[in-house]
């Protein structure tokens, strides 16, 4: 079983930046897609962005050209890093990890606890 802790959540003000962190438990990062999922308060859990062991990327339309999505195979971590914030931003962001990119983007195999992000005004 795959264990994922995630960090980096905060509150920040709107047009600010965060980077979220998330480090698996074993080795299975250089084999696994990894990413990123938020829910807001009171709605569906939704795709922020993943990215395959070779580096391929998947995006929200919501969040491009202002979020980034990153890896370090050696630490067994991908990282979020989220520019030109938004309220709409805020949300608890969960860390998710699949076998492939297409499985992560539809029915991550694991996930983390989440870490919350507020963007305020």
């Amino acid at each position: 079983q795959v264990q994922l802790v995630e960090s980096g959540g905060g509150l920040v003000q709107a047009g600010g930046s965060l980077r979220l962190s998330c480090t698996a438990s074993v080795s299975s990062f250089n084999s696994d897609a990894m990413g990123w999922y938020r829910q807001a308060q009171g709605e569906q859990r939704e795709l922020v962005a993943g990215i395959s062991r070779g580096g391929s990327t998947k995006y929200a339309d919501y969040v491009k050209g202002r979020f980034t999505i990153s890896k370090d195979n050696d630490k067994n971590t991908v990282y979020l890093q989220m520019n030109s914030l938004k309220p709409e931003d805020t949300a608890v962001y969960y860390c998710a990890a699949a076998r492939f990119l297409v499985v992560l983007t539809t029915s991550p195999s694991y996930w983390g606890q989440g870490t919350r992000v507020t963007v305020s005004e």
